[in-house]
C-alpha cells in the first residue's frame, strides 16, 4: 500500500526521533516535530494505520510507538536524506597507492577507520585474489622440508610448508623456481597445471613432482587468503544498549563474530550489487538479531570488484551519516588498491 504524504512525513519524523533518543514516540511529540498542522486525533489515526500496515509497533510499556524493520526499510529506501561527508575526514592512509602500502594494511586501516568514524564495528572482506602468481621461491628448511613462498600480482605474500619424498638440493630448488618464474609468472594456476604436464616431460620426474606440488599448494594458499575477513571495533557494540541489553543478545552477537559464516555470506551477496546496500536484521536470515543492521558497499581494484566492506551496528543507527562513510571508504580503498 502506497503511503500518502502525511503518513510518510509522520513515519520519517518518528524514525528520526527514535534513532536520536531511543524512546517510543507519542502523538503529542509527533505533532510538534512533524511540521504538520494536524489534530492529535488525526495523528493517532494515521499512526494506527501505520501500525496495522506493520511500519510501527507499540511497546507494552509505553503509549508511544517505535519503528519496525519494515518501517526502517521504507525510511532508508524512500525517506532518508543522506548527509554530505567531507572526504578529508577519512583516513589519508587510504589515499596511498598500492605500491606504497601492502594491501592487507590498507584493508586493516579501512576496517579500523569505519569503526572509528561510526563508533560501531567495521568489517572488510579481503580481496578475491586472482589465481595467479608473480613469483615463486623455494627455501630448504631441512631434509625433505621446503618453505614455498608465493608472491601474488598485487604484492601479497603467502607461505606454505612442503613435505617432500625427495631431499632437494638448493641448486635444484633454485632451478625449479627459475623455471616457474621465467615461464609461468602472471598466468592462472589452472593454465600452469596443464602446461606443466606437457612441458616437464623432458625434466627429471622428481623435479616435475616438486613443481606440480608447488603449483597446487600456491593455488590453495591464494584461495584460502581470499576468504579472510577483518573486523575492527566489536567492543564498541557492547556500549550499544539495543544490542547488549541482555545476555541472549550478547551471545548471538558474538557467536556471529566468532563463526563469521553468515556475515561472510551477507558480504558476498552485497559484492554482487552496485553501491551501498543496507541489511536490516529482521529482513535477513543472515543476521541473527532484529536489532542489528549492516551497511555495506563493494570495493574495486583496477575496475574489478574484489571485496566488500561495511559497518555493523544497531538497527537504530544514524543511517544518513553511516551511509556516506561506507560509500566514501569503499571509493578510497578502491583507489588505493588500483594501479596508477
Amino acid at each position: 500500500m502506497q503511503l500518502d504524504n502525511r503518513a510518510q512525513t509522520l513515519l520519517k519524523a518518528l524514525v528520526e526521533r527514535y534513532i536520536a533518543d531511543g524512546q517510543p514516540v507519542g502523538s503529542r511529540a509527533l505533532s510538534k516535530i512533524s511540521g504538520l498542522d494536524l489534530s492529535p486525533a488525526t495523528i493517532r489515526n494515521i499512526m494506527a494505520d501505520l501500525e496495522e500496515l506493520g511500519y510501527v509497533a507499540s511497546p507494552h510499556t509505553s503509549a508511544g510507538r517505535v519503528p519496525t524493520p519494515r518501517g526502517y526499510r521504507l525510511f532508508v529506501d524512500t525517506l532518508l536524506t543522506v548527509q554530505h561527508l567531507d572526504e578529508r575526514a577519512v583516513d589519508p592512509q587510504l589515499r596511498l597507492p598500492a605500491q606504497a602500502a601492502q594491501p592487507h594494511k590498507l584493508i586493516a586501516n579501512a576496517a579500523q577507520m569505519l569503526s572509528s568514524l561510526t563508533q560501531f564495528a567495521g568489517v572488510v572482506l579481503s580481496p578475491r585474489h586472482e589465481s595467479a602468481f608473480q613469483q615463486i621461491e623455494f627455501l630448504r628448511l631441512s631434509e625433505k622440508r621446503i618453505l614455498l613462498v608465493i608472491v601474488a600480482p598485487g604484492g601479497d605474500v603467502q607461505n606454505r610448508l612442503l613435505l617432500t619424498d625427495v631431499d632437494y638440493t638448493p641448486a635444484q630448488l633454485q632451478q625449479s623456481a627459475n623455471f616457474l618464474n621465467q615461464n609461468y609468472s602472471g598466468l592462472a594456476f589452472d593454465e600452469v597445471r596443464g602446461r606443466l604436464q606437457h612441458e616437464l616431460r623432458q625434466l627429471r620426474d622428481d623435479m616435475g613432482r616438486l613443481m606440480q606440488t608447488a603449483v597446487e599448494a600456491s593455488s590453495e594458499a591464494l584461495a584460502e587468503s581470499a576468504d579472510e575477513m577483518v573486523i575492527a571495533g566489536e567492543r564498541n557494540l557492547l556500549s550499544v544498549s539495543d544490542l547488549s541489553s541482555n545476555m541472549s543478545s550478547l551471545r548471538q552477537m558474538f557467536d556471529m563474530f566468532e563463526q563469521k559464516t553468515g556475515l561472510m555470506q551477507l558480504l558476498d551477496v552485497s559484492s554482487k550489487a552496485s553501491g551501498v546496500q543496507i541489511f536490516i536484521g529482521g529482513e535477513s536470515q543472515l543476521l541473527p538479531m532484529d536489532e542489528m543492521s549492516v551497511v555495506t558497499a563493494p570495493y574495486e581494484a583496477n575496475g574489478r570488484i574484489v571485496g566488500t566492506l561495511g559497518v555493523i551496528g544497531p538497527t537504530r543507527m544514524a543511517y544518513e551519516r553511516v551511509i556516506p562513510i561506507v560509500d566514501i571508504t569503499s571509493r578510497l580503498l578502491s583507489n588505493a588498491l588500483s594501479q596508477p
